[in-house]
């Protein structure tokens, strides 16, 4: 990856990590997006007794942790394992694929522009990364015609070069994120405070569809993943909200 960022993680931050050395105990790891080594504990990497901590990690495995301390003075950073949900980590594993596939376009544009791969890479990533939480979603953005990389402020020769290959080669896409919704009310006017909450639903953006008695599931469409969380999230809470006040059961399940 040529993303590289600066300074240290977050503490609850999801972090790409590759296994560099499994011990008996613990198991080190290389943070690829800060170049920086981390470790997690034994107790951190599965729930439950390990007999084996092979079973679950061996060298030159990619995982996904989550920060839990970073010590500044040491420069230690503790990692957990098994603190990371499927769903999150195939959110996580995503967001780099995506990343990677917009390192890829500005590969291209160095070579016709027979520049330096890096030296291009900061010319449009430093900028984009104050609008932006990654350059692939200011590239979305950009096929969806909502930004244009020169008003960003990428220079005018590198900003057309990489606005023609960006279009060429970036099409439009669209990510399903869906959860279980749970709904109940045995109120006189139940059916209709279900079908208001469906309104809810359906007014965010988002799609129902009938399970089983009282079970709905619930998904909505977006650009990226982080978006199409956000929106379901946004989608759900409102539904949730409706039925409570209104004396009824709600809850969301995640996937």
């Amino acid at each position: 990856m040529l993303l590289a960022k600066e300074g240290v993680p977050e503490e609850g931050e999801l972090v790409l990590c590759t296994v560099t050395n499994v011990q008996h105990h613990s198991v080190f790891v290389r943070l690829e997006e800060y170049g920086k080594g981390g470790m997690i504990h034994i107790s951190e990497i599965s729930p439950g007794r390990i007999r084996n901590i092979r079973d679950f990690v061996k060298e030159g495995k990619i995982i996904v942790c989550k920060v839990l301390r970073v010590n500044m003075e040491r420069g230690h950073i503790d990692l957990s394992l098994r603190r990371v949900s499927d769903n999150q980590r195939r959110i996580k594993v995503n967001q780099v694929k995506q990343e990677q596939k917009a390192e890829k376009l500005i590969e291209v544009v160095a070579k016709e522009l027979k520049r330096d791969v890096k030296e291009v890479y900061d010319e449009v990533s430093k900028p984009i990364f104050q609008k932006y939480d990654s350059i692939f979603a200011c590239f979305t953005d950009l096929i969806n015609g909502n930004c244009k990389l020169e008003e960003v402020g990428i220079p005018k020769k590198t900003a057309e070069a990489m606005t023609k290959v960006v279009e060429q080669r970036l099409k439009p896409q669209e990510v399903v994120f869906s959860g279980k919704l749970k709904m109940q009310s045995y109120a006189p006017d139940g059916v209709e405070i279900v079908r208001n909450a469906f309104k809810k639903l359906i007014d965010a953006g988002a799609e129902v569809k009938y399970l089983a008695a009282g079970d709905y599931r619930v998904s909505v469409k977006a650009p990226d993943y982080k978006t199409a969380e956000k929106l379901f999230k946004t989608a759900s809470s409102a539904a949730v909200e409706y039925v409570k006040k209104e004396e009824g059961t709600a809850e969301v399940i995640m996937p």
